[in-house]
């Protein structure tokens, strides 16, 4: 395809697949997209074992690396802070909110030791490692999410010849970030599954290349509930060169969500897909659930932290309600939920990442040629 970003990345069809899962990576590229592997989790020791299977697996085509280094936190300007050391900061009320609506579900909150010395979640240091040990292997683009880069980042895309991309959701994020440098600019819409803004893709996406146009030519990259081929050559024709997928890659059979949360995906409408800050301390969207409901909705709910010290609460209460979710507790799975967009309304079934790809191919291909035969003689 003529797209800038097929140039720049060395792909077929620019399908953008962001996957905390390495299978699904390697399959979205092997079949012609660029898959993204999520690292905000990993150490440099884990993320060079994912990337070693992803070398061995990809057939050589392009991927990514996508990171989280959010500029605004609650810790944001302290030094060394640790999760342990973020653990005596939660109030007992929140613990005991928490601990509460699990019992209610018959689920024991269990919790997970970490070493004294691990960083806190989003620590801008150890992603700065993540993404250093990430250069010894092929990766072909890096990302960031909520803010500019920093600039140790965006320098180490220009040392290694690596593009760096940067999410937004606002056209004044967006100018943000072209003075900052970044090459590629994911514009996501409100629609979109994890941390987003408020105004929809369909919208937000010919406003930032209106509004950056003037100052530097920057690839867009659309964002926010674009599940078929048709949705991608919408973008395409408001002046996106490619699109960024999250959600539809939730119900892939390589997926890392479980059984029973697909499930709940190919029940749920377009709505059930709510704006929440009880996962993370910052809006995202989420499927909803008895945990959302609880957290936005109860009278006697506390309200959630700000990031990063809600989701210290909330990685040990999902870890523990899909723990007893899979060993056949059903009031559990009232709890299950995860990070994803509106466009689950459009998913039906449970199909191989190839297959999807290839039927973004196929839809996309047939949405041109409906176009096209709109302006033929």
């Amino acid at each position: 395809m003529k797209s800038p970003v097929c140039d720049m990345l060395g792909v077929e069809f620019p399908l953008f697949a962001f996957s905390h899962c390495r299978d699904v990576v390697a399959a979205v590229s092997r079949a012609g997209g660029f898959g993204v592997l999520g690292a905000t989790t990993h150490t440099p020791e884990t993320i060079e074992q994912e990337l070693k299977w992803i070398d061995d697996h990809v057939d050589g085509k392009p991927y990514g690396l996508d990171v989280l280094i959010p500029e605004n936190i609650s810790t944001s300007g302290e030094k060394n802070v640790t999760w342990n050391g973020l653990e005596t900061r939660i109030s007992a009320q929140h613990r005991a909110f928490t601990r509460n609506l699990l019992n209610k579900h018959g689920i024991e909150l269990t919790t997970t030791r970490v070493p004294d010395n691990q960083p806190q979640p989003f620590d801008a240091g150890l992603a700065l490692e993540v993404l250093e040990a990430s250069f010894r292997h092929p990766i072909r683009l890096i990302a960031n999410a909520l803010g500019v880069p920093p600039k140790a980042m965006i320098e180490m895309g220009r040392k290694h010849d690596v593009p760096v991309a940067a999410l937004v959701g606002a056209k004044e994020h967006a100018l943000r970030q072209v003075a900052a440098g970044v090459d590629i600019l994911v514009v996501q819409g409100t629609e979109a599954g994890g941390h987003c803004g408020e105004v929809s893709t369909m919208v937000l996406v010919p406003e930032v290349i209106k509004a950056i146009r003037e100052i530097r030519d920057v690839p867009v990259l659309a964002a926010g509930g674009i599940m078929t081929g048709r949705q991608m050559a919408a973008c395409m024709a408001m002046g996106a060169a490619g699109v960024w997928t999250g959600s539809v890659w939730l119900a892939t059979v390589e997926s890392e969500t479980s059984e029973i949360f697909r499930e709940k995906m190919i029940a749920a409408s377009s709505r059930e897909a709510v704006r929440s800050k009880s996962r993370t301390g910052k809006p995202a969207r989420q499927l909803r659930s008895v945990w959302t409901d609880a957290w936005d909705r109860d009278p006697a709910s506390p309200g959630a932290l700000p990031m990063p010290l809600q989701s210290i609460i909330s990685r040990d209460a999902f870890d523990s309600i899909d723990r007893s979710a899979l060993a056949g507790n059903t009031k559990a799975r009232e709890l299950v939920s995860y990070f994803v967009g509106q466009g689950v309304g459009l998913i039906d079934s449970v199909k191989s990442a190839g297959t999807v790809v290839q039927e973004f191919k196929q839809d996309f291909a047939e949405a041109v040629e409906r176009m096209n035969a709109l302006v033929s003689d």
